[in-house]
Formats: structure tokens, C-alpha cells, sequence
């Protein structure tokens, strides 16, 4: 049994690897390689598959039981954090237009400096200055990366840092919202209202921005029907990302999934680097290198903080 047991948590692990990184490339590729270049009508997908995903999860497959919404203020709550969530993904999906997967991880591994931010800010939640000192690393890390950076673009580059602090803000806004006893939500159930939500905000953004998207996507097919199939599978992978995530959370311990997640972004880096030849400089692995310390040092400095008395 202990056998299976770790097979099964192996076999988690590589899906979320596979899940994430996959999506991630997938994306890259769309919006920069292959020429697709609609962020929002992308995203929209994704959230589309997420909501027919999660419903078929948890409401036919009953992977998690389902939490039902009680009030409107309930209601309210999670419409705000979905709107923070589809703005951060559009964001990144917009940045990877124009900077190289390698940097965009470089600059996304910058959350939990924004988190402490709005923890503060927010929450009034005060860190350890040892925490806060952490923090140094991980932002110099992304200084010296973006002087590397031989891809650099300065709107992707605002955009990827826009997202990076929208995430984070999600992450806080989450746990000052949806706070009361009542109010909590496992990962799954949320992604099932969220997802939907974020599609109703997505459709008159895709229309109004991104205009006769489903025409030209229809006649891209005509030519080549790998779009679609493109587009289907990145859809499918964006749920799998949150359905694997959770698994993995549920069946490893916080240390391991600490680890496993900073390792993530790193071998994202190196998978990108190897399949796109984006160019890199050794001043901005230097960087990369320096800001993944420091979030391993932060994470590190949290996790014994909450081990005091």
C-alpha cells in the first residue's frame, strides 16, 4: 500500500508539473510563435473549460463536495476575487506576447513580495524583519534579471509585474474576504463560481477589445485545424493546473509542495529556454537565480515564525 501510495502522489506530482508548465508553453507558443495574438479571448477559454470542468468535477464526479453560496454578500465577495483572477491571468497571457517564458517566471516568482505588501497593507499583518529582509533578495533578483533580460520589453514587463501583484492581491483578498465559517471555500468549489463569473467580465472585454476574434479563429481553422485543437487542449490544461494543484496540496506536506513549487518554476525556465532559444545572459540567470533564494529564504523565515509561540 505505502507502494501505490507514492506512486500515486509521483504520478500527482508529474501532472502538476505537466499541468502547469504545459499551459505555460502552450500559451507562449499561441501568442508569440504561432500568432494568436488574443490574451483575452485566450483566457476567456480557459475560464470556460474551468467552469464546465469544475462542474463536471465536483456535480457529476463528486471529486469534493459541493459548497453552495448562502448570501449575496457571499456572492459579491467572490465576483471581486474573480475579477482580481481573470485580470491577473489576461495579464499574464498579454505579458507572454512579449517577453520570453524564462523571464516571465523570473518576475512572477516576485508574489510573495507583493503578498507581504498587501498583507500589511490590508490586513495590518506585520512579518518578522528577518521575513521582510528576505524580501531584499527576491526584488534585486528581478532588478538585475531585467538589466540581463536581452528580450527585455518594458510594456511586457509592466504588465507581467501587474499580474504578479494582481495574484498576490487575490491571494490576500481571499483570506479577508471569505473569512467567516460559512464563507469558506476549498479551492475547487471556488474555482466552480469563480470561473464562471470571470466569463461574464471576459465576453464583453473579448468583444469590445479583441473584435470578430471567433471569425478570424474560425477562418485561422479553415487553414489549419490545428488551432483548434491547440486551443482545446491549452483550455483543458488550465483546469487541470487548478485540479492538480489541489491534489497535490491535499496528499503531500506544506514543506513538500514549498519545494516542489520553487523547483517548478526553475525547471519551467530551463524546458523554455531548450524548446523556444530565447537568449539569456548569465547577468539574468544571476537574477533569476538570486530572486528564486530569496523566496526560498522567505518562505523558510515564514514557516518558523509560525513555529513560535
Amino acid at each position: 500500500m505505502k507502494g501505490s501510495g507514492r506512486w500515486f502522489t509521483i504520478g500527482l506530482v508529474t501532472s502538476w508539473y505537466s499541468s502547469n508548465i504545459g499551459v505555460l508553453l502552450l500559451n507562449k507558443y499561441l501568442l508569440s510563435n504561432y500568432g494568436f495574438k488574443y490574451p483575452i479571448f485566450l483566457t476567456m477559454c480557459h475560464m470556460m473549460a474551468c467552469s464546465l470542468l469544475s462542474y463536471v468535477a465536483i456535480a457529476w464526479m463528486k471529486m469534493v463536495p459541493l459548497q453552495t453560496i448562502r448570501s449575496r454578500a457571499q456572492l459579491l465577495k467572490i465576483s471581486c476575487l474573480s475579477l482580481v483572477f481573470c485580470s491577473s491571468v489576461v495579464g499574464g497571457n498579454v505579458s507572454l506576447r512579449y517577453l520570453p517564458v524564462s523571464f516571465n517566471q523570473a518576475v512572477g516568482a516576485t508574489t510573495p513580495f507583493f503578498t507581504a505588501v498587501f498583507a500589511y497593507l490590508m490586513k495590518e499583518k506585520m512579518e518578522s524583519w528577518i521575513t521582510y529582509l528576505t524580501l531584499i533578495p527576491v526584488v534585486t533578483g528581478v532588478i538585475i534579471a531585467s538589466g540581463g533580460e536581452p528580450s527585455f520589453h518594458m510594456f511586457g514587463f509592466i504588465i507581467c509585474i501587474s499580474a504578479t501583484a494582481a495574484r498576490a492581491f487575490k491571494s490576500v483578498l481571499q483570506g479577508k474576504l471569505l473569512t467567516a465559517e460559512g464563507e469558506k471555500l476549498n479551492s475547487m468549489n471556488l474555482l466552480l463560481y469563480m470561473a464562471p463569473i470571470a466569463v461574464a467580465f471576459l465576453i464583453p472585454a473579448t468583444l469590445i477589445m479583441e473584435e470578430n476574434v471567433v471569425a478570424i479563429t474560425l477562418a485561422l481553422a479553415r487553414d489549419d485545424i490545428k488551432i483548434i485543437w491547440y486551443l482545446l487542449i491549452n483550455s483543458a490544461m488550465a483546469y487541470l493546473v487548478n485540479l492538480t494543484n489541489f491534489l497535490v496540496t491535499k496528499h503531500t506536506s506544506a514543506l513538500t509542495l514549498q519545494v516542489l513549487g520553487n523547483a517548478k518554476g526553475a525547471v519551467a525556465v530551463v524546458i523554455s529556454i531548450l524548446i523556444f532559444r530565447n537568449p539569456v545572459s548569465v547577468t539574468g540567470m544571476l537574477g533569476y537565480i538570486l530572486t528564486v533564494t530569496g523566496v526560498i529564504l522567505y518562505s523558510e523565515s515564514k514557516k518558523r515564525n509560525k513555529g513560535e509561540p
